[in-house]
């Protein structure tokens, strides 16, 4: 990769990792529901009226819609609203690598390698160390919220997949309409009218900010230039610069938030993300009985 090319894909990893403290603050100003649906919203538009027409069939959209808009970031951010640290979050994320794996070979057929076996056992080495400085950062009901939200994630990864779209911000942009909708009427039975319009009227420059960044910043540009680094480059080279996610997560997040980052959260992250490393270089899968397609990386493989 030009140098160029690597700083673009370094900013997409701060940019991400940046993203949970930014989430973080955006917390402190909307319910986590209706937070995840504004952020949908202000993806959607006005982008969805530049990108054209959707490139893939819409149930792939609809889809990845529910699966990664609804239930992955309502999730994460519910975990997050609930105590869940934004550092660790963007660390324990990343387990999700580890459940795109199992649900491929469970729906694709594709069979993982030895060396990228070894890499998801140490990856959940990490996750269980994570576990246990959890206890001590949040409740426990928030850091098993962020771990469903990662097997969400998993699962968005192989409808991803299946859908191959062709051009990742065109798909993004539309992915991102379906999940307002759903995450608005579930705003309103499980966080109430009332604390949403409380919300909404005392909307200010901060809470407007941070909204427009966690759909501009980070899913409109973040998503619009990773797929131009992988429309130039292999997946194999640009897709471990997303192991840099966690790094930059934490460590926005000790530097803006304050968060301490313990010794036992360092042991973690060597293990995890050096296990979801181990995995990412190990030979691609191969589907049962050796017919299938080789497997791509996409993507919202590497997002935040």
């Amino acid at each position: 990769m030009r140098p160029a090319h690597v700083t673009l894909a370094v900013l997409v990893a701060a940019v991400w990792g940046v993203n949970f403290t930014v989430v973080e603050i955006g917390l402190g100003h909307f319910p986590p529901l209706l937070f995840s649906a504004l952020r949908f919203l202000a993806a959607a538009l006005p982008a969805v009226l530049l990108v054209g027409r959707p490139k893939v069939a819409w149930k792939w959209i609809v889809g990845v819609g529910l699966v990664l808009g609804v239930a992955k970031f309502g999730l994460l951010f519910i975990g997050m609203d609930r105590g869940m640290p934004a550092g660790l979050s963007s660390l324990v994320l990343q387990i999700q690598a580890v459940f795109t794996a199992l649900f491929a070979y469970a729906v694709l057929g594709e069979r993982p390698s030895g060396i990228r076996l070894t890499g998801m056992a140490v990856a959940l080495c990490g996750v269980a160390v994570a576990a246990v400085d959890g206890g001590a950062a949040g409740p426990p009901t928030a850091f098993a919220l962020v771990v469903a939200a990662a097997a969400c994630w998993g699962v968005s990864n192989v409808l991803t997949r299946r859908a191959a779209p062709p051009d990742s911000l065109n798909f993004m942009v539309w992915v991102s309409t379906v999940p307002v909708l759903p995450l608005l009427g579930l705003s309103l039975l499980t966080e109430g009218p009332a604390r949403d319009l409380r919300a909404l009227r005392s909307l200010d420059w901060q809470g407007a900010g941070v909204v427009l960044h966690v759909a501009w910043i980070t899913t409109v540009f973040g998503f619009g230039a990773w797929g131009w680094l992988l429309r130039r480059h292999p997946a194999s080279t640009v897709a471990p610069f997303s192991l840099l996610v966690p790094v930059f997560g934490m460590s926005s997040a000790a530097l803006f938030l304050g968060e301490p980052v313990s010794g036992l959260r360092w042991v973690a992250a060597a293990l995890l993300v050096g296990g979801v490393a181990v995995a990412s270089v190990g030979k691609a899968p191969r589907a049962l009985g050796g017919t299938g397609a080789k497997s791509r990386v996409t993507p919202l493989e590497s997002r935040t």
